[in-house]
């Protein structure tokens, strides 16, 4: 199933995990989602290293059981800053073979690692590469406030329209605190004549030293009601963590009464916290239907009873 097809028919509801380093957390993260799968999100996106240290082995092995055991589309990242077009065309093989159709192509963060090969310098790079060699529906990330390596909004929407003119066909952004960020960026695609669906980004803030460190690395600027929130609960993990699910909640009734085409729900692999959401707003998603591949995952489980 392409997921961009979705966003024809619904408000989407999407979740991302990460694979663990482990069997045994790779084991644990599939009970936890198996214990969710009443949620049955329209897809689940995989996040990939783009580190030297691969793990695409991990990511495919995952987005695969999802699929078979759930029912549930996936979307693999495939970031490329790190890896040769050669490795990239064998990793496409390999996502063919799964059944992985849908692919979020990234140009993936610098970090200290080596420099080369740079067979890819951005993600139109990537993306015109992917459509030359695969079947795949292409995601592709967006910034609301801009990438950190941008220098201006301006500069920032024409990458992004390249990415769209090179092939994506659908927008997860980064993490979103504010909603507004998030209306001002759709009013530039608009300007610039961008018009594919744009899923917004949630994090829960839940710990609020992951949440300095992560938007420290991605140059995000919080709004003063957020930073409120992580300086009066920072000592006392429970308040923290029911003011962050609360925040998370209140930004997406918010964006659903206000017609947005999505919510992509960055879960960090808690569950727990996903249900708990989930619960919240799923009474604010009427038209959410079940797609074909749900359809068959739960026939064969009726056929299992």
């Amino acid at each position: 199933m392409d997921v961009s097809e979705l966003f024809k028919n619904k408000t989407v509801f999407s979740i991302e995990i990460f694979p663990p380093k482990t069997a045994l957390g790779r084991e644990k993260l599939m009970t936890s989602l198996l214990e969710i799968r009443d949620i049955q999100p329209d897809f689940i996106s995989i996040t990939q290293s783009a580190a030297a240290c691969f793990n695409e082995q991990r990511t495919l092995a995952i987005a695969q059981a999802i699929q078979q055991k759930l029912g549930i589309a996936t979307i693999a990242h495939v970031p490329c800053l790190y890896r040769t077009k050669e490795e990239v065309k064998d990793y496409l093989t390999d996502l063919e073979a799964a059944g992985v159709q849908n692919i979020l192509a990234l140009r993936g963060d610098a970090g200290n690692q080596q420099i080369c090969p740079r067979d890819f310098t951005y993600a139109s790079d990537l993306i015109n590469f992917i459509n030359r060699n695969g079947h795949f529906d292409i995601s592709a990330a967006a910034y609301p406030q801009k990438h950190p390596e941008s220098s201006d909004v301006v500069s920032d929407t024409l990458h992004l329209k390249e990415k769209v003119q090179a092939g994506a066909k659908h927008l997860i952004t980064q993490m979103v605190f504010d909603n507004q960020d998030y209306w001002e960026f759709k009013e530039r695609l608009a300007l610039a004549d961008i018009h594919v669906p744009v899923e917004v980004g949630i994090l829960p803030c839940t710990n609020s030293r992951q949440i300095k460190r992560i938007t420290k690395m991605s140059g995000i600027k919080l709004p003063k009601k957020f930073l409120a929130i992580t300086e009066r609960y920072a000592d006392d993990p429970v308040a923290m963590r029911d003011a962050g699910l609360a925040y998370a909640i209140d930004q997406i009734v918010d964006l659903i009464a206000n017609g947005v085409d999505g919510i992509h729900l960055y879960t960090m692999n808690n569950m727990e916290n996903t249900r708990h959401i989930w619960n919240a707003i799923k009474n604010l998603l009427p038209d959410q239907t079940v797609s074909q591949s749900q359809c068959t995952f739960v026939e064969k489980e009726r056929v299992r009873g």
